[in-house]
């Protein structure tokens, strides 16, 4: 009878510390990880301290905002489809390609614009303090870049988030070059 008491304990101790383990795991802290990965608005909020009138400028910013890149954003899909059909094009007019490929690129910058103009009106409607703090956040988010890696130069002293180098003319002109 002793030998299972010692062995319910055992048994009752080994649940309680995966309970805990799993806990721990699977748990908030991780979620909460993922939820700010996933939303960086409410990120600035909780870091700016909004108040509620903020708050619901903010709402309507993020709103309108929204909805102009989603329908830039498709724009530039249904410009990257048409780019893309003519890959197997066997009569390819190389100014259909440049013009299309401009037209992405216009739109990209449209789409930068954007953002840029966003986060300016968010900065609009903060006080001095969260101004400052503001600065900081988006600092440290252009240092990361995209996919939140460290940004800075690469092995050639050249920024990665900058424009890629000038190209030489050759004999694939209007090209990238091959590496």
């Amino acid at each position: 009878m002793k030998k299972n008491i010692v062995l319910y304990i055992l048994l009752v101790f080994l649940v309680a510390v995966n309970a805990f383990f799993l806990f721990n795991y699977l748990g908030k802290p991780i979620g909460k990880q993922k939820m700010e990965r996933e939303d960086p608005m409410s990120f600035i909020i909780d870091e700016l301290n909004f108040n509620e009138e903020q708050l619901e400028a903010v709402q309507i910013l993020n709103r309108e905002h929204r909805q102009n890149m989603m329908r830039n954003n498709s724009g530039i899909k249904k410009m990257k489809d048409a780019l893309f059909s003519k890959l197997s094009e066997t009569d390819l007019d190389s100014n259909v390609v440049d013009s299309l490929a401009r037209t992405i690129a216009l739109k990209e910058m449209e789409f930068d614009k954007m953002a840029f103009y966003h986060f300016r009106d968010i900065q609009e409607l903060c006080n001095a303090e969260q101004k400052e703090k503001f600065k900081s956040i988006i600092k440290q988010a252009l240092q990361k870049g995209p996919n939140n890696r460290e940004g800075g130069p690469d092995q050639e002293g050249r920024d990665r988030n900058g424009p890629p180098p000038p190209r030489m003319g050759g004999e694939h002109e209007g090209r990238p070059p091959m590496h």
